[in-house]
């Protein structure tokens, strides 16, 4: 019998929670319950919150009586992020799923973050209508809108978890099976302005037996890479799409941290690098473009998506920075610039048109990289054929060098 661990605050939502544990037995699993309230439960749990106080190294009673919710609600994250992993690891669940408020879904998210992807993991939220990028990361937590808030078991609440608990049911029932042939995996960047690019080199690539794995560059995209590059899943990375870097240093809404561009010198593993989208900082509408860039040369990509041209002085920084990530790599690295664009609307008599920008940016890059990394330049765009067959092609030869 398959079983579904149930992870909550049984203090203050045991009603709750019992009552999708009903759910969830009627369905023909056994249940594995998890107590990550700080006060005693109002039904005996499989799991104390003792036993994930004290995984991360706290006691649940001093906790308890700081009567501190901001401190309790960190504590009980940080031992569910190391506690949840090691159940399943055990074997003592096939899938979890927990309801919850804002501290609730703190609490257990880390724990769901911490196992592997393709395990079911359902968060029914209160803050699923709203910014769950702080709970879902890189992950496959499904969240669901609560609609109501989880506390009571009333007309809508009652359908809410009856579906959570159908979709987790039929989630671990699922019997997943691969179809094709499995192939080593490449990593690649991609957005819409370099979406020819890697259609080129995708098709490449996997003419000669690789399979592409493509990530959209609006910052939970680069993060998604950089974490699944560190958990082993890829031979090679074609890093074509680099701009989630201009979005961290001038300010844009679709950057991927400080820690972007890290992952595959770490894991060593072959990598190709360019410099595509960099002309560009990301935004919102264009009535939400802050005032500070009111005058600057802004593009309308969609209703939502306001695109701002990158200056020399901040493509010089911009250069810089990816220059020093670059510097991180042991060997097999390898950085390719388009003389001719960075994207499909750097071109002439394209809206982001700027060869003093680029050429700034390519001399920070050439200037800041160590003799490590190879520097190949075209007099070609981005989106040319021809470029993007030559860096995959680059790519490939170094995958093979190391026998992957």
């Amino acid at each position: 019998m398959k079983t579904v661990a149930i992870a909550g605050t049984l203090d203050t939502k045991g009603q709750e929670f019992l009552f999708l544990k009903g759910l969830i037995e009627k369905l023909g699993f056994s249940t594995l319950t998890i107590h990550i309230g700080i006060f005693d439960p109002q039904f005996e749990p499989d799991v104390s919150n003792g036993q994930i106080a004290e995984a991360a190294g706290a006691n649940i009673e001093e906790i308890a009586k700081q009567r501190d919710r901001g401190i309790a609600t960190e504590v009980m994250a940080k031992g569910m992020e190391t506690f949840l992993p090691e159940l399943y690891r055990q074997g003592k669940f096939d899938g979890v799923i927990s309801m919850g408020g804002s501290s609730g879904s703190s609490i257990v998210a880390p724990g769901m973050r911490g196992l592997p992807l393709g395990v079911p993991k359902v968060l029914v939220s209160t803050m699923a209508s709203g910014d769950t990028a702080r709970f879902i990361k890189s992950s496959d937590i499904i969240m669901i809108p609560s609609v109501v808030d989880v506390a009571g078991i009333n007309s809508i609440s009652n359908r809410i978890f009856s579906n959570a608990a159908a979709a987790i049911a039929g989630m671990i029932n699922h019997k997943y099976k691969e179809d094709f042939e499995e192939k080593p995996l490449v990593a690649a960047t991609m957005f819409g302005v370099t979406t020819p690019c890697i259609n080129h080199a995708q098709k490449y690539l996997e003419e000669r037996g690789y399979e592409v794995l493509v990530f959209h560059a609006t910052g939970i995209g680069g993060k998604t890479m950089e974490s699944l590059i560190d958990e082993g899943y890829f031979k090679g990375v074609l890093d074509i799409t680099t701009t989630e870097w201009c979005d961290e240093i001038v300010g844009g809404i679709q950057t991927a941290g400080p820690n972007r561009s890290e992952a595959a010198s770490r894991s060593g593993i072959p990598q190709v690098v360019s410099v595509g989208a960099m002309d560009m900082v990301n935004f919102a509408s264009v009535e939400s473009m802050p005032d500070e860039f009111s005058d600057r040369n802004l593009y309308k990509h969609n209703p939502t998506t306001t695109l701002m041209r990158t200056t020399v002085e901040e493509t010089i920084k911009i250069g810089k920075k990816l220059g020093e990530k670059l510097n991180l790599a042991k060997d097999n690295i390898a950085l390719f610039l388009p003389l001719g664009g960075v994207s499909s609307i750097d071109v002439p008599d394209g809206p982001f048109y700027g060869p003093d920008e680029d050429k700034a940016l390519f001399n920070a890059l050439k200037s800041t990289v160590n003799s490590t990394v190879e520097v190949v330049e075209m007099e070609c765009n981005i989106n040319d054929k021809a470029f993007a067959e030559a860096a995959a092609r680059k790519l490939l030869e170094m995958m093979e060098q190391k026998n992957i």
